[in-house]
């Protein structure tokens, strides 16, 4: 179950981070660190 949420939830986290860095470039570095970490949480499953 938490696989499928992962699934939708990764993919429109990943466009909304990648508007954010194209409005704000220089903090490219902050949201892909962001995104990685939830990535990684998700991946282990201590995010459902």
């Amino acid at each position: 179950m938490s696989l499928n949420l992962s699934f939708k939830l990764l993919p429109i986290l990943a466009i909304v981070l990648g508007i954010a860095s194209l409005v704000a470039p220089r903090f490219l570095n902050v949201f892909v660190a962001i995104f990685l970490i939830v990535y990684g949480l998700v991946g282990f499953g201590f995010i459902r």
